[in-house]
This record gives structure tokens, sequence and C-alpha cells, in this order.
């Protein structure tokens, strides 16, 4: 669901940026001995503001925030894991996801962020969905963009780090990224976007974590195959209806992705 607006944004790189980088937080908690959720989230947090930070800055680009921020974090996780030896098989699932490994704490912590991020973005759905497509406009019209960024940097963080036991950091972009992706293909209204991409997500996952219990292979690999499967099939199914895919986007109509309808907003 999040993905969503990370792909409406042309932020994708930022899922990829954020979930390296959390693994630094991760390894950062083991060593202090600090809760994984809570310190690894405010981890994640504090990255997302410092990007966001020296993005404003005319003379960085925020894809140069990302690659520097991120990078230094996910090194400074690596340096702690070959200085700390006794936990590098932990950290190995948290790279390339292990459903094996998940505990009914980490079931529990999935739900709970799952309830928060639903709940964030369906009740403050006005103000992500105006700074979403047009930060300055909302700005102008009294939507706190502040205060926007700041929560959707915070549940990005904490859904990042409650799906690096199941996905990995190194695949949890991915699996953020192609629905959205594949849902944007099929339609070009925003909440249809936004159901699409939770339900083909949701299946998505269930279908590759299923296989890779079966299989034996990592879980985060196999979600994101199977997203990718799903990604090809929509290719070629908007491949055979290219003349009403040009249709749509030589049309884009008020409540479309492109613009909000005055429906959306109210």
């Amino acid at each position: 669901m999040i993905g969503v607006y990370i792909v409406l944004k042309r932020m994708s790189y930022i899922g990829h940026g954020l979930s390296h980088a959390v693994l630094g937080g991760a390894v950062v908690s083991f060593v202090l001995s600090i809760n994984f959720l809570v310190g690894a989230t405010v981890w994640g947090f504090f990255c997302a503001q410092l990007i966001a930070l020296t993005a404003k800055k005319r003379k960085i680009a925020a894809d140069a925030a990302i690659g520097v921020i991120t990078t230094a974090s996910f090194a400074l996780g690596i340096v702690l894991i070959s200085r700390y030896k006794s936990f590098t098989r932990d950290f190995e699932a948290a790279l390339f996801g292990n459903i094996l490994g998940v505990s009914a704490g980490d079931l529990m912590a999935i739900v709970v962020v799952t309830l928060m991020t639903v709940a964030v973005l369906f009740g403050a759905y006005k103000y992500f969905l105006f700074a979403t497509f047009d930060g300055e406009v909302a700005q102008f019209y009294g939507v706190p963009t502040g205060w926007v960024e700041t929560l959707f940097s915070l549940v990005l963080a904490a859904t990042i780090v409650v799906s690096m036991q199941v996905l990995g950091v190194l695949l949890i972009a991915g699996a953020t990224v192609i629905p959205p992706v594949s849902a944007r293909m099929l339609s070009d209204r925003f909440r249809t976007v936004l159901l699409l991409s939770t339900g083909l997500g949701a299946a998505c996952g269930f279908v590759g974590i299923y296989l890779s219990f079966f299989i034996d292979v990592s879980s985060g690999a196999a979600v994101v195959l199977v997203e990718a499967g799903v990604f090809a099939l929509v290719i070629a199914y908007s491949n055979l209806r290219p003349r009403r895919v040009s249709s749509l986007l030589r049309n884009v109509h008020p409540g479309s992705v492109g613009q909000p309808s005055s429906g959306e907003l109210d």
C-alpha cells in the first residue's frame, strides 16, 4: 500500500536505500542490546529525515543524498557484523529473508505495523493524496506537508523493519515497488491503483512464501520473482491492448493518478 505513494512520488530508490540503511540500525540495536524493532525503526526514520534534509540543499540531488546516507549506514552494519561474528547467521536471514526464522513476535509486529499503516494512510488520506501529487500547492492550501513527510518516513521505516525477516533487506525494495507499478499499468485511477497494489502484493506474498517453504529457497527472492512474473504478465496484457493504453495516457481524466479529482480530495 505504501509503495503506491513511493512510486507516484517518483521515489522508488528511497525504498531500496532505506532497506539497506535499516541494516545498520538493526546491527547497532543488537550491539547495544536495544529492542530490534524500536532501534531499527528509529534508525530508518532518522536516515529518511536526514535524506529529506540533505535533498533540500539545491546543490545536492535527492538520489545523491540517498546514495551517500544509506550506503554509509549499510557499510556500518557490515563492519559491525564482521566485528561481532556471533550473530552472522541471524543477519544472513535479515539480508535474504528466511520464513522459517519468523517468530510469533515477528508476526505480531507485522500485524501491528500493517494496521498502523492502514490507519495512517486512510486517516490522513486527503493530506497524503494532495502532498503526493503537488507538495507546493498542497502547502499553499494549508496542508502540513512537513508533518505528512515525517509521518510517511516513520511508516516506511517501520514497514521495512518488520519485512526484514521475511523478505530480507536486499529484496524489500522490489517487493515494495513492483505491485504498485503493475497496478499502475492496469488502471489510471488512484483508488483503483491503491486497491490493486494491495491485492497484488498480498497475493504474491502468500504465493511466494508458500513456494519458498516447500522448495526451500529464500522467501524474499521467491516473493519478488512471483511479483516479477505478475509484472511480466501485466506488460504482456498491456501490449495486447496498445490502443486502449495510449488512449488512457492521452486522455487522463479528473480523478486519475496524474491528477486527483475534487471527489477524491473531498
